[in-house]
């Protein structure tokens, strides 16, 4: 007497499944104020550059789809809204012990497809094949009105998130930033694609003049969420995604043109562009 055979077994077709180091579900409803955080973030992180080992999925839309996507994953990231009544924007962190220990699927819809929804799909259609290696992200809502935007408290944690995401589990590579930038003769800073993405993903900018400790001048560029803020505009130069901004008039007339290395000041929130002093002659006057 033949048996049934697992259902992980049907989905076999004789080809390894695609793998990647890490994939990142954003689970969460886009119309439902802050139950629209996790595809949100997945967004948020793409805009910002994705290592080529990463994969992204929007749980909101892709819905039971998620569970194939686990196929071949080393490990998982899941972020989800959720609702404890604690402070709204608190970040969790779920044990490994609740993931281990999850209850059976019930209440299972596409258009409420939930972290927990997603674990215990995919356990139960992929078998052994689904990755074990996995870590929720839940963050406390405020509203989750139909139509609303994501609360202030929410998308602060979710950058936060974001952040921690990128640097525990994003290859090295995404973070080996370029820690350059180039000005040009005819007045414009060229910004590399990965530093764009990193530093000013509204892609713009305020400009600011300073002075260091040993009297050297600085470039500082703010992050903007956009011009309306009265910034300037990255625009794109190219289809790597590399930025040009216009610092001609922001700059003095003798344009130091060339190369300049560049740090993130927390302090000031800046990008700091470290300028070449001017050459002075020993009279002290400038050239």
């Amino acid at each position: 007497m033949s048996t049934a055979p697992d259902l992980h077994a049907l989905l076999d077709d004789g080809f390894e499944p695609e793998s990647c180091s890490v994939l990142v579900i954003g689970c969460g409803n886009i119309l439902r104020g802050d139950d629209a955080v996790g595809p949100i973030l997945i967004r948020h992180l793409w805009e910002r550059g994705v290592p080529d080992a990463v994969r992204m999925v929007d749980g909101g839309t892709a819905g039971m789809d998620v569970a194939f996507q686990m196929r071949g994953a080393e490990r998982v990231v899941i972020v989800d809204a959720s609702s404890t009544g604690a402070e709204p924007g608190t970040i969790f962190r779920v044990p490994g012990e609740e993931l281990a220990d999850l209850p059976p699927i019930d209440g299972l819809h596409t258009h409420s497809f939930r972290w927990d929804h997603a674990l215990s799909f995919s356990r139960w259609l992929l078998g052994p094949g689904c990755p074990t290696d996995v870590t929720v992200f839940l963050i406390e809502a405020a509203t989750l009105t139909p139509g609303a935007e994501l609360s202030a408290s929410v998308r602060t944690a979710m950058e936060q998130v974001a952040v921690l995401i990128r640097d525990e589990f994003f290859p090295d590579e995404i973070l080996d930033l370029p820690h350059e930038v180039e000005v040009t003769s005819g007045g414009y800073l060229r910004i590399s694609a990965a530093m764009a993405g990193e530093y000013f993903p509204g892609d713009a900018c305020g400009l600011a003049l300073a002075r260091d400790d040993q009297g050297g001048d600085q470039l500082l560029l703010v992050p903007l969420q956009s011009t309306a803020n009265g910034g300037q505009l990255l625009k794109q130069r190219n289809s790597a995604g590399d930025r040009v901004l216009l610092v001609r008039e922001t700059l003095s007339d003798d344009l130091p043109v060339g190369q300049h290395r560049t740090r993130w000041d927390d302090e000031r929130g800046a990008l700091v562009v470290d300028l070449e002093p001017k050459e002075r002659p020993p009279d002290g006057r400038e050239r």
